[in-house]
């Protein structure tokens, strides 16, 4: 109970707000046009996850667990076979390094993970270890038939850096999520335009754009605070 209570404390109007306000996107703009049941739920929790995950609070990894298995489904019936692996093979047991991580790492007086910064180094490092792995990837899902095979191959492999440095609590992430999402956001407009009924996966990797932006600046403000 009281690590259920920790989870609600701290959250400031805006972050309150903001979450709504994805939730509602999503939710309208689903039913106006008629997406499935399964691609609004796994929106909505792929949404709560992210804001979560920039609030810095552990059930972020609650509604990634949901939104991970969901996600796959979908992914299977758009063919993105390269999101499929990514999520059943590698996020769904992450959910649980995850918690288990940043249990260990919140920070007693906000309740909220702690936020760290990457070395010049170990950016460059990061880099050169997402293009090599998405070239050697996206030859593989080519050869596998699936569709866009290099951009589903690079949504993945960064997909797999970003979310290991977010459980190191890195706020690199945001930037690796932030070219993700963009990449993401064009294989699933493809998808929709092909007849997929994917708009609310669609407008999740839309949100996802904003959140990382929105939470790039909020974890620069907080490890400028935690410096003085």
């Amino acid at each position: 109970m009281e690590l259920l209570k920790e989870e609600f404390r701290g959250w400031k109007k805006w972050e309150l707000i903001w979450l709504s306000f994805c939730i509602a996107v999503i939710i309208g703009i689903s039913l106006w046009i008629g997406d499935s049941v399964i691609g609004i739920v796994c929106a909505v929790a792929g949404v709560t996850n992210v804001v979560c995950t920039g609030k810095g609070k552990l059930m972020s990894y609650f509604f990634g667990l949901i939104n991970v298995v969901l996600y796959a489904i979908v992914s299977y019936n758009a063919k993105y076979y390269g999101e499929v692996m990514l999520n059943v093979i590698y996020y769904l047991p992450m959910q649980f390094y995850g918690f288990f991580q940043w249990k260990k790492n919140m920070n007693s007086e906000t309740h909220e993970v702690k936020k760290l910064k990457m070395t010049v180094k170990g950016r460059i490092i990061l880099t050169a270890v997402i293009v090599a792995l998405t070239v050697a990837y996206g030859i593989v899902l080519s050869l596998l038939g699936g569709n866009m095979p290099f951009v589903d191959a690079f949504s993945t492999v960064a997909s797999v850096v970003a979310l290991y440095i977010a459980i190191k609590m890195y706020i690199e992430q945001w930037m690796i999520w932030l070219v993700v999402d963009m990449v993401t956001v064009v294989m699933w407009a493809f998808a929709f335009a092909n007849g997929t009924d994917s708009v609310a996966t669609l407008i999740m990797w839309a949100l996802y754009i904003a959140n990382a932006v929105v939470m790039h600046i909020k974890w620069s403000k907080e490890i400028k605070g935690q410096k003085i």
